[in-house]
């Protein structure tokens, strides 16, 4: 059923109290206008600033009642025919208890006609004495179609603004642009919409990026998310052929308006390895795969003393992201946020959180890919680790000789080393045993000690920061030995 007929079942079965939360109030007045085409009754509209008014007629009438909430449900009550009462932003004055009362009776039909009033406000908190009277409707959001027409309606408005001038259009780029302002209201589509096309007259694909961005913006309400705005391309990222083909067979599915026939949608991948090996630069590049924005879920930040606050903080930060998607969810060091998910000492709240975050995890219908991260995996719940939680559990070990060496020669390029001269292969033989962060670490320290003596970087200046360096797998060897051998049998090697 469309939402127009949904709200009409509504009026039709004589609903006492509609709520809907929605900053678009004029959105909820042409939706109840299109409704008296099916179930004809008198409407009207109240504010505090207009009192009540009648507003199905051509034309507005006087106001029926002043702005006070207790003389406008008295003239309600009083009125000789049933009616549907769209009574703007009303529900800070149900805390008087006059108010409340007159509501109760009004809804119980007590000495009046069978009204219907909605309730219509961004945010909508109602007494308890009313709440299981209340009926909550959410309107929905638009479809690419609605948006598609919306994009073109601005495109439209430029042109006029500007002497005929028609935008530039990048018909790849436009239909990207409407799948991503999926999720969004049409109100908040048109201002994002109308941000693109007057900034510089042109749709192009260099809108996504900051379509992502203003789009983040605004739809992360809970503040736990953090858009990540530099998403690597899977060329700056050495090694993890494995890992790079599994994605790229994933990103048509991914990004399909609809998915081929039998196949699920992509739901997320689980990376484990030892400590600077590129797991969270591999996280970024699967969004720079799928082209698509890239948000990070800090577990840590979710938690909170109080009764219930760290459910609903996870709650509202996985539906900020379901928002935006589609959309690649980071969250780095998994087993920080849920490794205390057997302890009994906080509560139960771990084990609460774990529970919310599987049922998510199995139900979720949005493109929403997970990328999770994790170092300690026997920190890690057994519950999260069975089959069928991720689509794939990734082993990211240490890079190999071929690996190092390109690892080198993006971190030389990237500060703008002169390498040609340099031996990669001398140089990953030096760094046997180390991880991606460790070389990149042993080219900055070769950097400064050139600075320091007003002199060129070179070969030889790197090799002895290599060999000044104790990596983590000779510091840490048991450790990192134990990771790897847990790792063989259980896990998809990355690279």
């Amino acid at each position: 059923m469309s939402e127009l007929q949904d709200l009409t079942s509504l009026v039709r079965a004589n609903t006492a109290l509609i709520v809907i939360e929605t900053p678009d109030e004029g959105r909820v007045v042409d939706l109840f206008r299109h409704l008296l085409m099916n179930v004809w009754r008198p409407l009207f509209r109240w504010s505090i600033t207009e009192g009540l008014r009648r507003v199905d007629l051509d034309g507005e009438d006087a106001p029926i009642a002043p702005p006070d909430a207790t003389a406008t449900l008295r003239a309600i009550r009083e009125m000789d025919q049933r009616g549907i009462h769209l009574l703007l932003d009303f529900h800070p004055y149900l805390g008087y208890a006059t108010t409340q009362r007159m509501v109760r009776e009004t809804l119980d039909r007590r000495g009046c006609k069978e009204h219907t009033l909605v309730l219509v406000g961004a945010k909508i908190e109602l007494p308890p004495d009313l709440e299981h009277l209340a009926v909550r409707f959410s309107l929905r959001l638009p479809d690419e179609k609605a948006l598609l027409k919306l994009v073109q309606d601005e495109a439209a408005i430029y042109m006029r603004e500007h002497g005929g001038k028609r935008v530039e259009v990048d018909q790849e780029a436009l239909k990207a642009i409407v799948r991503n302002l999926r999720g969004l209201s049409l109100n908040e589509a048109r201002r994002i919409a109308r941000h693109l096309i007057f900034r510089d007259g042109a749709i192009g694909a260099h809108d996504l990026p900051e379509l992502a961005k203003l789009k983040f913006e605004l739809l992360n309400k809970s503040g736990h998310l953090h858009f990540e705005f530099d998403t690597a391309r899977f060329a700056d990222v050495a090694g993890l052929t494995r890992l790079k083909a599994w994605v790229n067979q994933r990103r048509g599915a991914f990004t399909a308006d609809a998915l081929p026939p039998g196949l699920d949608p992509p739901k997320g991948m689980l990376l484990l390895g030892v400590q600077g090996c590129g797991k969270s630069l591999a996280a970024k590049a699967v969004a720079g795969g799928f082209g698509v924005p890239l948000v990070r879920l800090d577990f840590g930040t979710l938690y909170n003393k109080y009764h219930g606050e760290t459910e609903k903080n996870l709650r509202d930060a996985l539906t900020s992201a379901e928002q935006l998607s589609p959309c690649v969810l980071w969250i780095d060091e998994l087993e920080k946020g849920l490794a205390a998910s057997g302890s009994s000492e906080d509560g139960g709240v771990s084990r609460r959180v774990l529970g919310y975050f599987l049922t998510w995890m199995a139900e979720r219908k949005s493109k929403v890919f997970l990328v999770a991260t994790a170092n300690a995996v026997q920190d890690l719940p057994p519950e999260l680790l069975r089959k069928g939680r991720f689509d794939e559990i990734f082993f990211v070990d240490l890079p190999d000789h071929a690996a190092r060496a390109e690892i080198f020669r993006i971190h030389l390029a990237k500060r703008e080393v002169d390498w040609e001269g340099f031996s990669l292969d001398a140089l990953a033989g030096a760094a046997d045993g180390f991880s991606g962060a460790e070389i990149e670490q042993a080219v900055v320290s070769a950097l400064y000690s050139a600075h320091a003596e007003g002199l060129p970087v070179d070969e030889s200046r790197v090799i002895a920061e290599v060999k000044a360096t104790r990596p983590l797998s000779v510091l840490m060897a048991e450790q990192v030995n134990g990771l790897r051998e847990w790792a063989r049998s259980r896990t998809v090697p990355a690279d």
